[in-house]
Formats: C-alpha cells, structure tokens, sequence
C-alpha cells in the first residue's frame, strides 16, 4: 500500500524551540524582570524598563474614585412620627416615682432652710417682736418658736409631699387617658427625630 497523504512535514527539534515559560537563548545574560500590574514610580528600584535599557516612562498613579459632589461631613438623619397612644398605666408608675421622689427632695428642702433661718436667728428676732406685739395683762404673747419647731415642720412637709404623690399620681393617669381620647380624633403628637451616622 502506498501513503497517500502526501509528504510529512519535518518536526523542529526540541532544542530549537524554547518552552512557554523559557526565555529565548538571546536573553539569557540579562536579568529577568516579572511583568507588573502597576508601575513603579520614578526613582524607585523596580523602575527600570523589561528590556534592562533604561528606566520605564512614569505613568500617572490610580486613585480611588470620589464622586464630584460627596459630602464628607457626617449626614443627619431625620424622622417624623407621631405619637398615637400612651399607656396609663405606665404613665402612672412613672408618675408615682417622680412625685415620691419629688416628696423627699420638698423633705429635705424644707428641712435645711430651717436650720439655716435658725442659725440666722430669724425665729427668735420675728418670734421676740409677735410675742411684744400679742403681749396680754392675762399672760404673754404668741412663741413663734415653739410652733415652728423643727419636728413640727417636718410633719406639716411629710404631710404635703403625701398629698402631691397621690395628686400627681392620679392627675398624670388621667392625663393619659384624656390624651389617648384626644389622639383618637386628631392623631396625636408629631415628633421629628434626628439620628447622626
């Protein structure tokens, strides 16, 4: 049987033709440089081009994009709500607290503007001159002193602040129901909340 295929091409040799990654016969004197996704600036050691026959034309330095109009100061955030319903009973227990602690803060008020009007000697001036005034043939005069004496000031307070926590217990509950009806119809507070990032 005969080829018919006609004449076979001539294969090169595996020396003369270097492999993908090999550099070609001509180069092997000179250093070898690996490809940069970048180049490096001017002055630098790596500047210097591929061929090893001078330093690499400068290229401008990629930065990051900003857009022309970006804010750099931080941005506020702003919402409206409204405020449709308000629990009583949550109203009262906060109410409760504050007029308790309301009570004490009169307490001790009271407490301390006595002992320093006593140390000031206002109830003996003021009591000295009520009791020349109300001064009888029968007997003396009225002793302002012992009628406001300090424990008896401190009953008439304790009494007062007693009378405010249940006033203002009893007056925020209902408050909040007279709120929650109002809402009903008209819908309520607008708030305008600001949050900053």
């Amino acid at each position: 049987m005969t080829d018919t295929r006609g004449a076979k091409q001539g294969y090169e040799s595996f020396s003369a033709s270097p492999l993908p990654n090999e550099r070609p016969a001509s180069q092997q004197s000179q250093p070898y440089h690996p490809p940069h996704a970048y180049a490096p600036p001017a002055g630098a050691p790596g500047a210097a081009s591929e061929s090893g026959q001078g330093p690499a034309p400068q290229q401008a330095v990629r930065r990051p994009r900003t857009p022309a109009g970006a804010r750099t100061v931080p941005r506020t955030r702003k919402a409206r709500l409204r405020v449709a319903k308000v629990d009583p009973w949550s109203v009262m227990k906060v109410s409760f607290l504050l007029s308790i602690a309301l009570g004490i803060c009169t307490i001790i008020a009271a407490s301390v503007l006595w002992m320093t009007m006593d140390a000031m000697g206002v109830f003996s001036t003021v009591g000295g001159t009520i009791s020349d005034a109300t001064e009888s043939n029968e007997g003396g005069g009225f002793d302002l002193e012992s009628f406001l004496s300090l424990p008896r000031v401190l009953v008439f307070t304790s009494v007062i602040a007693v009378i405010d926590v249940v006033l203002a217990t009893a007056l925020a509950t209902l408050g909040a129901f007279i709120y929650n009806l109002s809402a009903g119809f008209v819908g309520g507070v607008e708030l305008t909340l600001a949050e900053d990032e």
